[in-house]
């Protein structure tokens, strides 16, 4: 069984709550239990910290034993040279996912530093956009 971690960063703890016409009313708890019972197929994990290093320190806890990282940094994918290189050194695969399409919206967000260190790049697809990472592990 594929162990697969899906580590939210700042400001995503207020999915449901925040800014609702770009992130939608679910709560992500709730959208994760719903994801752990559509692919049981999975061990799932999840993580969320408005911390830059906590973000750093469970990338290097899971990078060379689970099989992938789901990896939402928010804001952090626009300044973060840190998770950058936190994701370089690890063996397990990262797919940057991003609820909205970050290019329809202010020219900051339209650069990751993260995304030439990923597996791939997912974004625009709400909620949805998860859900297409872990389908990308599922072969």
């Amino acid at each position: 069984m594929k162990k697969i971690l899906i580590l939210n960063g700042p400001n995503l703890n207020l999915l449901g709550v925040r800014e609702k016409s770009i992130y939608g009313d679910r709560s992500f708890e709730g959208f994760f239990e719903e994801l752990k019972q559509q692919y049981a197929n999975f061990e799932l994990h999840y993580f969320q910290s408005n911390t830059e290093g906590l973000i750093i320190d469970k990338l290097h806890e899971v990078g060379f034993a689970y099989d992938g990282v789901i990896l939402n940094a928010g804001a952090y994918t626009h300044t973060s040279v840190a998770i950058a290189d936190a994701i370089a050194g690890i063996t397990t695969p990262v797919i940057e996912v991003h609820i909205s399409n970050v290019h329809q919206r202010e020219t900051f967000r339209h650069h990751s530093f993260l995304s030439k260190n990923c597996k791939g790049v997912i974004l625009g697809f709400g909620l949805d956009s998860y859900r297409l990472a872990l389908e990308s592990f599922n072969s």
